[in-house]
């Protein structure tokens, strides 16, 4: 997690680069979240640019901490929570160790961010200077669209100092009204600031047309030969389970 020193235009808080272990598996939705989901579950729509399939943007860390309260209210056992930094980067990484991944740069094709700050010297390209639709633009290696730019996506914890010790379910600061990392850059950012590592972090009340979010499920953990809501059953072998593995390691 984080980047190596010898990645151009890094941060230093980007470092320094360690190992991290996700204990449980998780999903991600593959687009952040949309207007037309939001307006269904809230109500409104406080989206500035206007769009059922855009992101929703203009949303602070407790407005989604609504959301998420109202979705999970209506649809019992869903259980939808935002990610966690680490689990972010790792879904946003996808198994790479590049800056991006898509490789070592990016293109405006890519991604949607301002094309006029390319990344390390690159060519100039296009700046929408807006949010395009989810699922638009290429899906990194596991499928998710646009974890790079379009808008910013809230985590769940506030931001941690990074330090070389190989960690298990890292989680930052999580007091009332402290600051919220943010990921994955927006429509407005340059190059450098749509990395897998770059990480900034504001005040969960704040709301701007470059912040949204996008949606987690964390699998629950269960005693072993116990089925949720049901009678004991014993384990299938691993290659015959359904879901996501056990534990994940991202470095």
């Amino acid at each position: 997690m984080g980047s190596p020193e010898t990645e151009k235009e890094r941060y230093a808080d980007e470092g320094p680069q360690h190992a991290v272990t996700i204990s449980s598996g998780f999903w991600v939705f593959d687009t952040a979240c949309t207007q037309a989901l939001w307006q269904a579950v809230m109500g409104d729509n406080p989206g500035h640019f206007k769009g059922p399939d855009r992101p929703v943007d203009s949303v602070s860390w407790n407005d989604v901490q609504q959301f998420l309260k109202r979705i999970n209210a209506l649809l019992p056992g869903l259980e939808l929570v935002l990610p966690t930094e680490a689990q972010w980067e790792y879904a946003c990484r996808a198994g790479t160790t590049t800056p991006f991944s898509f490789g070592e740069t990016i293109t405006p094709e890519q991604v949607n961010y301002d094309g006029n700050h390319p990344y390390a010297g690159g060519e100039k390209g296009l700046y929408r200077e807006e949010t395009v639709p989810v699922a638009s633009l290429s899906p990194n290696p596991w499928g998710l669209y646009e974890m790079h730019g379009n808008v910013w996506e809230w985590c769940r914890d506030g931001k941690r100092t990074y330090a070389a010790d190989a960690l298990t379910d890292p989680v930052g600061p999580m007091e009332a009204g402290g600051p919220r990392v943010l990921r994955g850059g927006s429509w407005d950012s340059s190059a450098q600031g749509v990395r897998s590592a770059y990480r900034i972090a504001d005040d969960p009340g704040f709301r701007i047309s470059i912040y949204g979010f996008r949606c987690a499920r964390v699998q629950e953990r269960r005693e072993p030969g116990r089925r949720a809501g049901g009678p004991e059953k014993k384990d299938k072998p691993r290659s015959e389970q359904g879901g996501g593995p056990a534990g994940v390691t991202v470095a």
